[in-house]
């Protein structure tokens, strides 16, 4: 049994003259409290929500049963934005094919940011035209991660892919002798 005692004993000074009678100990049993306590954590334990972790919905591809065939899968450029990642948080995109820079493909560098990048997805998400027909069509964004870009860079990237509410991106480790000049470049 929990009990709280009070240290008055009731007795006067040594060699007083007057004569107390001793008291005795005043116990406050504390058995009572304790049980509240807890229940009370028990019900803010059970009744609050726990947070819950944050996470991306991704899309995969489904399983080939020939690991080793390449899929070539033919995009409209008009639609197509690529986006390399680069070591030291460095970003080249450009849109369309890299090599045909009358149609928007001269490599440019950017940064992460409302400022940087961003701005750059949400003038091409506003320009390509969203629906034709019965189809569905809209931006095709093509993030090409290299081996020095960090694990940030790609979860910044595809942050920046749902604040820009782009359709259609995907992740991509092919990179072509054009595109590995440019990132020869960017880790200078």
């Amino acid at each position: 049994m929990a009990e709280l005692n009070t240290g008055d004993s009731g007795g006067g000074k040594k060699g007083s003259k007057k004569v107390r009678s001793k008291k005795s100990n005043a116990k406050v049993d504390l058995t009572a409290m304790v049980d509240l306590a807890f229940l009370l954590i028990t019900f803010f334990m059970l009744t609050t929500s726990l947070s819950k972790p944050q996470s991306m919905d991704l899309g995969l591809p489904d399983k080939d049963e020939d690991p080793t065939k390449n899929k070539i899968i033919k995009t409209d450029q008009r639609r197509t934005m690529t986006v390399i990642l680069g070591k030291d948080s460095k970003i080249k995109w450009f849109h369309g094919l890299q090599n045909e820079p009358e149609a928007g493909g001269a490599p440019t560098d950017a940064v992460y940011g409302k400022n940087g990048i961003r701005k750059e997805i949400l003038k091409r998400v506003v320009s390509v035209p969203q629906v034709t027909g019965d189809k569905k069509k809209g931006l095709i964004v093509i993030i090409k991660p290299t081996k020095k870009a960090t694990y940030r860079n790609l979860v910044d990237i595809l942050d920046e892919m749902a604040i820009c509410d782009v359709p259609t991106y995907a992740i991509v480790n092919d990179i072509s002798p054009e595109e590995q000049k440019l990132v020869d470049e960017m880790n200078k």
